[in-house]
Formats: C-alpha cells, sequence, structure tokens
C-alpha cells in the first residue's frame, strides 16, 4: 500500500487553501479554497480534521473529502487546537471588558466535537500557555491556574481531579505517550533560594517521596523544557535575561537533564555564548545543541551526557530532525543568511548544503523526504512566499505571496507514528525543473586598503573548526559533573607541568628526537642551541596532543590551535638546522 500525500495547509490575507504535497504541489481537489482573510488554522493529531477561522465562523472538515464536520459561530477566535483523539476542539479569543460585561467574558472554550456543545467555558488572560494539555489516551488533562496545577479526568471539567500546588509554579510540561503520564513543574527561586524543576508521575503529587528527580539551579528568569518522545528524560534549558559579564547580549543560558528514574545532570558545553537550539532525536536516545558566540557549535549527547559527533562551528542557530531521526538539518535564520546543513545522522556524512534567505519558518514533511521554507508577516512583511524542497537541495514548488497579499502561516498536515517508513539517505539531487539552491561560500570582510592584496590567513576573523567524531573515546565513560571534570584538568595540568619540568632538566647535547634524519649534535652556539631544544619540545608536545587526539580524547581549542602549528614549527626548526 502506498504511503499518503501529505497536504500543506497555507494561510494569509487572501484566504485558506490546502496543497497537496510533493510530488504533485497542487491544490488539493477536495478542499474549496476560503478567499476571506484567516485568523488561525490546526489539524487534529491523526491528520484526519482541518479547523480553521476566517473571521466570521469557525469551520472543521475532513481533510479526505472536505465534508462539514462542525461549524461555530465565534468569529474572534484567535487560536484553536484539537484534543488528541478529536472529541473536544479547544476555542481562544484575547480577553477583553465590555460595559455589558465588567469582569469579562470566559474567553477559553472547549466545544463537543461532534455535537458542537459548549462543555466548559473558562477564563485565561495571558496566551501563554493557553491551550490545556492532555495525555495521548485523553484519559487526564492539565491546566495551570493561578501557580497551581488542576488535573482533570476523563474530560470532566465540571470537578477538579487532583490539584499539584508549590511555592509557586510557573511552567509545567506534560509527558507525551500513553499512561501512566508524567508531568515536569518549574519553580522560580525567591529570596535568595534556587529555582528547581522537578518530575512526577500522576497521581502521585504529594509528600517528600513523591518526586521522580529534582533539579535545583540558580541564574534562572524563564525556563522552557522538553520532554523526549519515549517519556524517560526531560531537558531543560534555563536562561536569564541579562548576563551580568556583559558577555552576551541574549543573556546566559545552561542546559540540564533529568531522567526519570532520578538521574540529573548538567549538559557540559564546549564553548561559552548562547544556547540557541535544542532538539530530541525521535530515537528518545540522543539530543543535539546549537551554542555558543558565532560561529556556532553543534554537538550530539547521548543519555549520559556524553558527546558522540561534534559538527565544527558554522553560522547555525537551530536544529531539526526528520520525522523518522534519520537526518539532521542544522540551519541558521533570522539574522544569519539562511544557510541549511543536511546530515545523514547514522553515518555522520554531510548530505547537502542549502541556502534560503529571510526564511522565518521551517518545518519536515511527515514523509521524512521533503521540507517547507517560508517567509512569513508580520516577522517580514516583503518578499513573501515558500518553498517546498528535497533534502538534497532540489526545489520542487515555490509560491510567491501575491503583490499587495502577506503569507502569514504554513503548515504541514499531522500524521501518527510509523505513518511513513525510514527510507535509504540519498546523496544526489532530486530531478526538479526549479534546480537547486546551494550555499555560496562566504568570505570575511576586508577593509577596502586590503583588497587588492592577496588573501592571508591571518585575516580571517576566526578559525572554523572541523567536524569530530567523539563516539569511541566517550562511549564508555560515565557522566561527568562540573567538580570532576574541574579535577580531570587539573591532573592533566599537574601532569603536563611534570613533563615540562623533566623536560627543562635533560642535558642540552641530549634534546628529544623529532625524527631519525634530524641531527642531534651541538651548533656550538648556546642562543641557538637553546632554540632548537624549544621548538623540538614543541614538536614532542604536539606529537603527544595527536595521540591523544587519535585516542578518542576531546582537546580543547588551544591545543587544536597548537596541531595546526606543527607545520610552521617544523619550518623553523629546518632553518636553523642549516644554519648549523
Amino acid at each position: 500500500m502506498a504511503p499518503p500525500i501529505p497536504l500543506l495547509a497555507v494561510r494569509g490575507s487572501d484566504g485558506t487553501s490546502l496543497l497537496s504535497g510533493p510530488p504533485q504541489c497542487q491544490q488539493h481537489s477536495a478542499f474549496q479554497r476560503d478567499g476571506r482573510s484567516s485568523r488561525c488554522l490546526t489539524f487534529s493529531r491523526d491528520g484526519t480534521l482541518f479547523g480553521w477561522c476566517n473571521g466570521h465562523s469557525v469551520s472543521v472538515v475532513k481533510c479526505a473529502d472536505g465534508s462539514v464536520v462542525s461549524t461555530f459561530d465565534l468569529p474572534k477566535t484567535a487560536l484553536m487546537e484539537f484534543s488528541p483523539l478529536k472529541n473536544i476542539l479547544v476555542t481562544w479569543q484575547p480577553y477583553a471588558k465590555t460595559q455589558n460585561c465588567p469582569q469579562g467574558e470566559a474567553n477559553l472554550q472547549l466545544w463537543e466535537l461532534t455535537s458542537g456543545r459548549l462543555i466548559k467555558a473558562l477564563f485565561q488572560k495571558k496566551v501563554d500557555s493557553w491551550c490545556p494539555s492532555w495525555s495521548e489516551d485523553e484519559k487526564i488533562c492539565v491546566r495551570s491556574v493561578n501557580n497551581e496545577l488542576h488535573f482533570y479526568e476523563n474530560n470532566d471539567f465540571n470537578s477538579i481531579a487532583n490539584k499539584l500546588h508549590m511555592q509557586k509554579v510557573s511552567d509545567f510540561a506534560l509527558s507525551p505517550g500513553v499512561q501512566p503520564s508524567k508531568v515536569a513543574v518549574y519553580v522560580p527561586g525567591s529570596k535568595g533560594a534556587p529555582s528547581f524543576v522537578r518530575l512526577y508521575q500522576y497521581p502521585v503529587l504529594g509528600g517528600p517521596s513523591a518526586a521522580l528527580a529534582n533539579k535545583s539551579f540558580f541564574k534562572a528568569d524563564r525556563v522552557s523544557m522538553l520532554w523526549n518522545r519515549r517519556a524517560s528524560a526531560v531537558l531543560v534549558t534555563a536562561s536569564t535575561e541579562v548576563d551580568k559579564t556583559g558577555a552576551s547580549y541574549y543573556g546566559e543560558q545552561t542546559l540540564h537533564y533529568l531522567a526519570v528514574n532520578g538521574e540529573t545532570a548538567v549538559v557540559q558545553l564546549a564553548k561559552n555564548g548562547p544556547i540557541y537550539d535544542v532538539a530530541w532525536s525521535p530515537s528518545s536516545s540522543e539530543f543535539c545543541v546549537v551554542y555558543g558566540f558565532m560561529p556556532a557549535k553543534a554537538t550530539v549527547f547521548n543519555l549520559k551526557c556524553d558527546p558522540l559527533f561534534d559538527f565544527g562551528t558554522g553560522p547555525r542557530n537551530a536544529a531539526y530532525y526528520s520525522p523518522q531521526g534519520h537526518i539532521l538539518v542544522l540551519a541558521g535564520f533570522g539574522n544569519l543568511q539562511g544557510q541549511m546543513e543536511v546530515w545523514d545522522v547514522k553515518k555522520y556524512k554531510q548530505v547537502s548544503k542549502l541556502q534560503a534567505v529571510d526564511t522565518t519558518h521551517f518545518s519536515w514533511c511527515p514523509d521524512g523526504e521533503h521540507i517547507v521554507t517560508a517567509t512569513c508577516s508580520p516577522r517580514l512583511r516583503v518578499g513573501n512566499g515558500y518553498k517546498i524542497w528535497h533534502y538534497t537541495g532540489s526545489v520542487l514548488h515555490k509560491q510567491d505571496a501575491a503583490t499587495g497579499s502577506e503569507l502569514w502561516e504554513v503548515r504541514w498536515q499531522s500524521f501518527p507514528d510509523g505513518s511513513f517508513p525510514e527510507r535509504a539517505v540519498k546523496y544526489q539531487a532530486a530531478q526538479s525543473e526549479l534546480g537547486t539552491t546551494q550555499a555560496t561560500p562566504t568570505q570575511a570582510y576586508r577593509p577596502p586598503a586590503l583588497r587588492h592584496l592577496p588573501a592571508t590567513p591571518s585575516s580571517k576573523l576566526h578559525e572554523d573548526e572541523p567536524p569530530q567524531d567523539l563516539r569511541s573515546g566517550l562511549s564508555g565513560d560515565k557522566s561527568m559533573s562540573k567538580s570532576a571534570l574541574k579535577n580531570q584538568k587539573k591532573r592533566e595540568a599537574k601532569k603536563a607541568a611534570k613533563q615540562e619540568a623533566k623536560l627543562e632538566h635533560e642535558p642540552p647535547s641530549d634534546p628529544a628526537p623529532i625524527t631519525s634524519s634530524q641531527s642531534e649534535a651541538s651548533s656550538g652556539d648556546p642562543e641557538m642551541d637553546k632554540k632548537i631544544k624549544n621548538l623540538k619540545k614543541k614538536l614532542k608536545a604536539i606529537d603527544e596532543l595527536k595521540e591523544q587526539q587519535a585516542s578518542g580524547k576531546v582537546l580543547q581549542k588551544n591545543q587544536l590551535e597548537k596541531i595546526q602549528k606543527e607545520g610552521q614549527l617544523l619550518k623553523e626548526l629546518q632553518e636553523l638546522q642549516i644554519a648549523e
């Protein structure tokens, strides 16, 4: 049986339409385009239903044949969502007070989808966390109300089945998957006390030993919590609004790991700077972090928080795994030039490098073969439009917004896990009439006074770090705490100091050998002998570093720079020996 063809919903100032995905890239025949300006749209989790609001009403139709399921007279609806099993439609409109209703009207409404009956109307003033969170079987629903969590069971919203109340619950994240459901809660610090995140398994929410895991930390004005698909661990990115050291405009960020078995760790990152993005692999066994001052690093870690593969440095601030987890895209959007690196995750081999300038939206097609990039308003009000790509770099479909029109949103149809099998990764670009858009090589800025001169390595603003496979050396190591890493660095520094002291006490007539062909005789000039000895000492240290690198050890940036100077040192040594 052939897999289904995903639909792409397009919303803009000129209306709402559904596009059949690649390879056709044509208007969906079963859906009649709505020419009125659309306020919001969404698909049900299994992709069988499509809903949108056109400023007059909310409509829900079947994706297969376009038949109407329900219509609601809700012209002000700004956000909408289906419950996981499509029993409930949730709509939200901005909270407002009127003369007839000074206290305001309940602006969050839960509707029974089949009958159109209003189940419950609630107050939700803030747009943050506006939608209640359901477990996949809809047996549990969670909502944050006045710094506590309210739990409802079996879609009975007339009675609260359970509550989680602590000092001040600021945010929460319900785990995906089936029962038993787990919830991660964040409580910000106050009066010198640290902030903390705790994991609970419903319905055990009270008592000193109720928490599955607990992680406390300072320097956190807000957090983002991300569960993996298996609901076995959560990644917490803690951020501050202001970096008190003045090193970063983006504040400070730290990344924490919590597992439901009680394990916690701080993810050690090899470069200082912001954490731009964190993404779990669909396999739930590893995650990718994009971090560090530009050019940013990207590293894949395992569940012990050990690095598996370092992608080096580049202009990037986002990471996107394909739905099947076999391909990873590292991209640089926003104030970057839209470069996208496509990597084969199993081989850690680069497939292609694309460029989509002015991109404000990126998402994978559920088939794991195609992606969509879009330039949407109000983020950018000029050059609106979208492109559908094959991950090898071919542009299969391109649509620019009409003159005077704006594109507001594009969204792929959802599908249950396993709907599309994983296919072998291709390295040859797919055929396309629109061709490919490969990333153009960039050059460092050079002042006008230097442009007539040939480019030299010293004219670079920074040295790009190449990718590094770290699996062989760290696959069996245990996750190390901050203090353990500090002690390890002290031991290594002590060992290096001992080696240097030993070399200094060696007689000048017996320097460390570099190669069998090099002469060990004294030149008779003490100053020249000293220079030769120092050069040989540096070259020996470089040989030791190369051995450590070959064994799988992760080298620091200054150590890598030493290795790069080997050729220069050998040249200097050769010149001195000729001068003898």
